[in-house]
């Protein structure tokens, strides 16, 4: 049994060893506090991720749980392509492309290439070449019948999307990234606000139902207002907005918690109250009436106009072809918008979303194919909008005939959306769709504008390097032939057979093809 001088040295090192562990272990959980609070400062100072300067701390599980959740998909749950609305290799192709960084990825396609009305683009033998690559032919719109036309050679716009339903620095930021990218952006229902103007980029007005900026006191369409909108040079084009995606049939809805005093004001209703639109336009109710608006509109502001629709009976097309030349070519539109029924940004009944109307894949074709049916093809433009924010989608628009395709939720992915499904509510986490200040202070306009151009011009460079592989110069000489549809049966099916386009090819591109005979 040891003495008691040997249990008085082993009582001393037990001491010594707790002492020494309790030190450490202060020291280590000081150093984790300190290094907690180095992390907190870098994700509340940094401007870069709208999560993290939100959510200083718990916002970096959610890239740790986005990187597990590659291996959980793997092994139990869905697989990338299987996420609704947008699927994470949508979502995936857009923030790779907004960041500017490497979009290549490996071990194949996860694309199902043999389901009923998928899309291939045929490639041909002798791609086009680099140096045989032209750039992307511009477009006029209204010329010789108004007197400002606008002419773009961007494909890729940003759709409209109001000041309300989105944050004031949602909208600094996509202004300021359309201008650096070369592209226009649509005001949405909501009016034209100073946060649209100061970036300096190209805008289209839109007019809703209930008409915001351009009434006058008793709520209808002021001649005045018009004017005062037009006279801004920047203030390119209007757009009539007869419905949309997300709710045909039914005007726009912005929730009370969004209408603030300032909302309030550039729209002319009452402050704190849900501000809901007509569901359709009271001094509009036949094809007569829509063009005579149409021609007021552009007689007042000198500049191209149009309305946006989404399709459902089309017999109402025959209508306007045959009123148009009843009347004559400047009473058409200008441009008409071709919306999706499958939903958009905005507040909606889940009946409207669901159920109503024609998707984009039926209703591009026939609106082109009756403005080519009744000669107005070259008089009327075509806008594609809807569910369109990878370079496939944008691609097959322009086979089918559109002359510019615009996007809002692709611009909302790249300004930072996490598809968190809070659009309609106040609580949106990265800043694009609240009014609250705190949430808002995530999302930086100078850092995410350059996201939004970067976006914008990687989809646009990647709608060449589809139509450079099939053999074409640039990509509005692509055109139904270069895209096969699959059919219920899974074999593949030309676009061309399902939607014969006999339309005579303008004479821009008629040698654009780089191989003509080789292409499918």
């Amino acid at each position: 049994m040891p003495d008691s001088s040997t249990l008085a040295s082993l009582n001393a090192i037990a001491h010594s060893i707790i002492s020494y562990s309790a030190m450490i272990a202060v020291g280590l959980i000081g150093a984790g506090l300190i290094y907690l609070a180095v992390l907190y400062y870098r994700d509340v100072t940094q401007t870069q991720h709208a999560i993290r300067r939100n959510y200083p701390l718990i916002g970096r599980f959610r890239y740790f749980f986005e990187h597990l959740g590659e291996f959980f998909r793997q092994y139990f749950f869905a697989m990338d392509r299987e996420e609704l609305p947008f699927n994470r290799s949508q979502r995936s192709w857009v923030y790779r492309a907004a960041k500017n960084i490497d979009n290549t990825v490996a071990f194949g396609s996860t694309r199902p290439l043999n389901h009923s009305n998928e899309v291939l683009f045929m490639n041909c033998l002798f791609p086009t070449l680099s140096e045989d690559a032209a750039p992307t032919h511009s477009v006029t719109i209204g010329e010789g019948y108004c007197r400002e036309p606008f002419s773009s050679a961007a494909i890729f716009n940003i759709s409209g999307m109001s000041y309300g339903a989105i944050s004031k620095p949602a909208v600094q930021a996509l202004a300021a990234g359309a201008r650096e990218a070369g592209i226009w952006m649509n005001t949405g229902e909501g009016g034209l606000t100073p946060y649209h103007l100061e970036a300096g980029c190209d805008i289209v007005c839109q007019i809703g139902t209930a008409k915001y900026g351009v009434r006058d006191a008793e709520g209808n369409l002021s001649d005045q207002r018009l004017a005062d909108l037009a006279s801004h040079p920047q203030v390119r084009m209007f757009e009539l907005k007869l419905s949309q995606g997300a709710k045909p049939g039914k005007g726009g809805i912005l929730p009370g918690g969004k209408v603030t005093e300032e909302v309030a004001n550039i729209r002319g209703i009452p402050v704190g109250q849900d501000s809901i639109s007509p569901n359709g336009h009271p001094d509009i109710r036949s094809i007569d009436d829509l063009l005579d608006t149409l021609a007021r509109i552009r007689r007042v502001t000198g500049k191209p106009v149009g309305f946006k629709m989404v399709l459902g009976f089309s017999e109402w097309l025959d209508e306007l072809g045959e009123a148009i030349h009843r009347r004559g070519l400047e009473f058409a539109p200008d441009f008409i918008t071709v919306d999706s029924a499958d939903g958009g940004t905005g507040a909606a009944p889940q009946s409207l979303i669901d159920y109503v109307g024609l998707p984009l894949r039926r209703s591009l074709p026939l609106v082109v194919d009756k403005l080519n049916e009744y000669r107005l093809r070259e008089r009327v433009k075509v806008i594609a909008s809807g569910k369109m924010i990878n370079p496939a989608e944008a691609a097959w628009a322009i086979c089918v005939g559109a002359d510019f395709i615009v996007s809002a939720r692709g611009f909302m992915f790249a300004l930072g959306c996490i598809q968190a499904l809070q659009c309609n509510k106040n609580t949106c986490p990265t800043g694009i769709t609240t009014h609250d200040p705190e949430l808002q202070r995530g999302l930086v306009p100078a850092d995410k504008a350059a996201r939004v151009a970067n976006y914008a011009k990687n989809l646009m460079h990647e709608v060449g390097v589809i139509a450079h592989s099939c053999g074409v110069r640039e990509a509005r000489s692509l055109q139904r032939k270069h895209v096969y549809l699959i059919d219920e049966r899974g074999v593949p099916e030309p676009l061309s057979l399902r939607y014969p386009d006999q339309t005579p090819r303008p004479e821009y591109l008629i040698a654009s093809t780089a191989d003509e005979a080789l292409t499918p």
